[in-house]
């Protein structure tokens, strides 16, 4: 089926026009952009006044099930891949999403967390990310490695590259203690590769000055000795009140040559298992954060003290939660979001979370979703709050520049590892038909804290390899057309 979108802004980060055009769509790609089209074999849509620009690709999102790409979809997003966490083994993952179906595009990176709690806790990995949440608070894989213990586990993410995994994911926020050659290790794996780590970093030194190394000093140190393209994943909550020395150490590193790149979301608040371990109770205090920071996902409850948060961590260290870091509505705080968002060439990312419900429930087909979803509210609405933000009420960004962070500079991370993304986050011939066509004036994020399922409005029609996942903003239930994106073994 060709498809003829007729009349719109068409915004292309790849060659930087933007302005009114029709674009045809055929075969899953992207056939011709220009004025005048004709096509009539094609069915024609109407798209004057809204804005026409290449889907959005999401390199940080946990969510493995239809109603959460729904969500994502409602939200922009064409490609939602788990590159921070990855899942293990690889080639399960990618079964399992393929065998299910899937609205959106997918992939995974190796999952340098799962690998370690391989071989030095014994646990079988099983591609879940429920299972995943529930040793993110297991001590037992968080420690050094010896020798032998190290070389098992690289060997291990080394097979899963050979599988296709899209990099190397890199929870070292979840074992910040563990020997810094490890994780240079890991870059020189990822350099030999020719692939991308994606890393949540250990603690910064302001916060715990007795941290081995500094967090995001650590990133840009080992990008530069390796030569590997490392990526650092959602600087706005591991930096927090420190945003402004966290950014001057990366562009100082950028500007050295080192090839590091940034990602944020546009929330003060981030979500994992409560048994992380930087939700451990004096780690908190270092933050300058109280137990009343942290808020159980499936309850709503707000965590009391020390001792209510020490039996949390204990019964169901997997239990998702909230861990709020920045106050939204203190203005000095809500500035340090904006500037972590603003940051030259950082990418938006949405560290999206499953979604859940009280019976024990992790996916429906339903559409709307059953009310009482639990997840964080990033799930839903991270493009649009961003769009609404850096675009129609501080002006910081043009819609060029817009669309260049939430497509074309998150695909272009990618090119090496997988050369099928160099298809995606834009719109010339040949490019993937993954489209996002949005009302400019009413694009907006829905969803809270209290209410995180609601999902965004302004996405008035959604393309995924060609095939409307929405039309006139509404979702189609029968639309699973989500491909697999695998990196290729060099």
């Amino acid at each position: 089926m060709r498809t003829l979108l007729r009349g719109g802004r068409v915004v292309d980060p790849g060659t930087g026009f933007d302005g009114v055009a029709d674009v045809l769509l055929a075969g899953g790609a992207v056939e011709a952009v220009g004025a005048g089209l004709t096509a009539p074999d094609a069915v024609e849509v109407d798209v004057t006044g809204l804005v026409v620009g290449p889907g959005f690709v999401d390199l940080h999102s946990h969510v493995h099930s239809v109603a959460g790409q729904r969500l994502q979809a409602m939200d922009g997003v064409t490609t939602a891949l788990d590159l921070e966490a990855g899942l293990m083994p690889v080639e399960r993952a990618y079964a399992e999403a393929a065998a299910a179906g899937r609205p959106l595009h997918y992939g995974f990176s190796a999952s340098w967390g799962a690998a370690r709690a391989q071989v030095l806790a014994g646990i079988e990995p099983d591609a879940n990310i429920e299972s995943g949440l529930a040793v993110l608070g297991n001590p037992a894989w968080q420690r050094s490695s010896t020798p032998t213990e190290l070389a098992a586990w690289l060997s291990l993410l080394d097979t899963e590259l050979a599988a296709g995994a899209l990099g190397i994911g890199v929870l070292m926020g979840y074992a910040p203690q563990t020997a810094p050659g490890e994780f240079l290790a890991v870059a020189h794996l990822a350099a030999t590769a020719g692939v991308p780590t994606y890393t949540h970093v250990r603690e910064l030194v302001e916060v715990d000055p007795a941290i081995p190394v500094d967090g995001s000093a650590e990133i840009a140190a080992a990008a530069g000795e390796t030569g590997a393209a490392m990526h650092h994943c959602h600087v706005n909550s591991t930096s927090g009140h420190h945003i402004d020395r966290v950014l001057a150490t990366l562009d100082d590193a950028r500007r050295a040559g080192s090839r590091v790149t940034v990602e944020a979301y546009p929330y003060g608040a981030g979500s994992t298992a409560v048994g992380a371990a930087f939700i451990e109770p004096d780690r908190l205090r270092l933050k300058g954060l109280r137990p009343s920071s942290v808020v159980i996902l499936e309850t709503g409850e707000r965590v009391r003290d020390e001792a209510r948060l020490r039996q949390l961590r204990r019964d169901d260290p997997g239990a998702p939660c909230l861990l709020e870091f920045l106050d939204e509505d203190n203005p000095r705080e809500r500035a340090l979001l904006y500037r972590a968002l603003a940051f030259p060439d950082a990418v938006v990312a949405s560290d999206a979370m499953p979604v859940s419900w009280p019976d024990g429930r992790s996916e429906s087909t339903e559409w709307p979703l059953p009310p009482g979803g639990r997840t964080h509210p990033r799930t839903a609405g991270t493009f649009a709050k961003t769009l609404r933000l850096m675009v129609r009420e501080a002006g910081a960004w043009s819609w060029l520049e817009a669309f260049r962070r939430c497509s074309s500079l998150p695909a272009r991370l990618l090119d090496d590892v997988a050369p099928a993304a160099r298809r995606k986050g834009h719109l010339s011939a040949g490019a993937d038909a993954d489209i996002v066509v949005l009302d400019p004036e009413r694009i907006t994020d829905t969803a809270t804290y209290a209410d995180p399922t609601r999902p965004s409005h302004g996405v008035r029609h959604l393309y995924v390899a060609g095939v409307p996942v929405i039309r006139e903003g509404k979702l189609d239930r029968e639309a699973l057309p989500g491909k697999p994106l695998r990196g290729e073994p060099k």
